[in-house]
């Protein structure tokens, strides 16, 4: 039998955990402790396929020190504390924040997304900048919070979304707001990646790995036992309690092209065309339609229709390429008053269409040099641009900022699915929708654990 399952919000869980009087006891800010040519310190709170990622990619830097590793599961701390034989392990972010929060400049948050703003606000109580994978919370609140914060104390941030650094996504951009294909009325996204889980909640419980803290792991979100192959290491992101689906996957990086480069704000109506929710799973296949109010690279309103899961996109004329070429497996295709122009998913340069022809187009103007294919650089390039912005050295491309807009107009899209085929009205100024029955999911009660 579960224990009984203690809810708390989230400042009460900052108190409650130590450290609301301890952020106040620390240092003054980064940028007013660091000198030319000091080092920065970086924290690292989940060490998983993307957490490992990341710990590459930041140490490849080379003016950081790791000096804190954090992990739930042992064998992914070996593996990290191997890389980095003199950081100072941890299983708890928590405690890691409280005996190190002196000896670290910075922190990196690669875990499920259940856990990106538990731990994020946690660190920038503390005045220390964060670099958060996307998507950049589970909640809209969070979203809201975490943005705030950033700005009441004036904090280094950027969300995990390497492919904004890209060439190809760059390129684009440049593209849009150049005006190439005029204003743009529609944009179509896909990814056919299934994160979703239309089955039954699995019944009973199996051995927790001993490698594993399990309650560790699931952190604030409601407590559920254990149960192989559905939560750790890899499928967390198909159900509702720790994860955001396809959308909160795959969309955040597709979305964020079109989203930079027609300058948008959040969406004000939602509609999610799936099967009825089952409070466990989000469905295996999602059409979600935005509406959002115009921007001068816009019409007076834009659509944005999302497509997801397995056979993703469904037809559509906007789709049809020239030569009956096939559509690239994941990407987007922008419609405007002069044409279409088509962003794969990545690396692969944009394209324009008129009057059902590819239509070349002078990317020398731009002034971004030769095309690059070489993800790993690439990618690198995020990362540093944090490091750098730390140190003092410019200024990153997806801080919190932005990145929240961008969360809350996905997150927004993952509420609708539990009301499908339903049209959710939302008033970014009270942060509320019209239908009441919707606004309970746009936060949670953080477990006590």
């Amino acid at each position: 039998m579960s224990k009984k399952i203690e809810s708390i919000d989230r400042r009460d869980f900052v108190k409650k955990s130590g450290l609301g009087i301890l952020g106040a006891a620390l240092a003054p800010s980064l940028l007013a402790r660091l000198k030319a040519g000091e080092r920065l310190r970086t924290a690292h709170i989940g060490l998983g396929g993307m957490g490992m990622a990341d710990l590459d990619a930041i140490s490849s830097h080379a003016s950081v020190d790791v000096t804190a590793l954090c992990d739930v599961d042992s064998v992914n701390l070996a593996k990290a504390k191997a890389l980095h034989p003199n950081a100072k392990v941890y299983a708890d972010y928590r405690e890691l924040l409280k005996e190190m929060g002196d000896q670290i400049d910075a922190v990196v948050v690669s875990t499920p997304d259940h856990t990106h703003a538990p731990a994020s606000i946690m660190a920038m109580e503390m005045n220390k900048p964060v670099y958060c994978q996307k998507p950049l919370t589970h909640h809209v609140s969070e979203a809201r919070e975490m943005s705030q914060l950033a700005a009441k104390k004036n904090l280094v941030t950027q969300m995990g979304i390497q492919v904004h650094s890209f060439y190809d996504y760059k390129l684009a951009t440049l593209l849009i707001q150049s005006g190439i294909i005029g204003k743009v009325h529609t944009v179509r996204a896909w990814s056919p990646k299934d994160w979703g889980y239309d089955g039954p909640e699995p019944a009973g419980s199996d051995p927790v790995p001993a490698t594993l803290d399990w309650n560790l792991w699931q952190g604030t979100a409601p407590e559920r036992p254990y149960k192989e192959g559905f939560y750790h290491p890899g499928n967390w992101r198909k159900v509702m309690d720790y994860g955001c689906g396809t959308l909160g996957d795959m969309g955040v990086h597709i979305f964020d092209t079109p989203y930079n480069a027609l300058e948008l704000d959040v969406p004000r109506t939602i509609i999610n065309e799936c099967r009825e929710p089952t409070g466990f799973g989000f469905p295996a296949n999602n059409v979600v339609t935005y509406e959002f109010p115009g921007t001068k690279q816009t019409a007076e309103s834009l659509k944005w229709v999302w497509y997801d899961g397995i056979g993703a996109p469904e037809a559509h004329e906007d789709l049809m390429l020239p030569n009956g070429d096939k559509l690239p497996d994941q990407g987007a295709m922008f419609m405007g008053e002069k044409g279409r122009l088509l962003l794969p998913h990545f690396q692969q340069l944009p394209r324009k269409i008129v009057d059902g022809k590819y239509v070349e187009m002078d990317i020398e103007s731009f002034n971004l040099g030769k095309p690059v294919k070489d993800y790993a650089a690439e990618s690198n390039k995020h990362y540093h641009q944090f490091v750098d912005a730390c140190l003092g050295k410019g200024e990153t491309t997806a801080p919190f900022s932005y990145a929240s807009r961008l969360t809350e107009t996905i997150l927004l899209g993952v509420i609708a699915g539990r009301f499908p085929n339903e049209t959710l009205h939302w008033d970014s100024k009270k942060a509320k929708f019209a239908e009441k029955k919707a606004n309970k999911f746009l936060k949670g009660k953080y477990r006590k654990f």
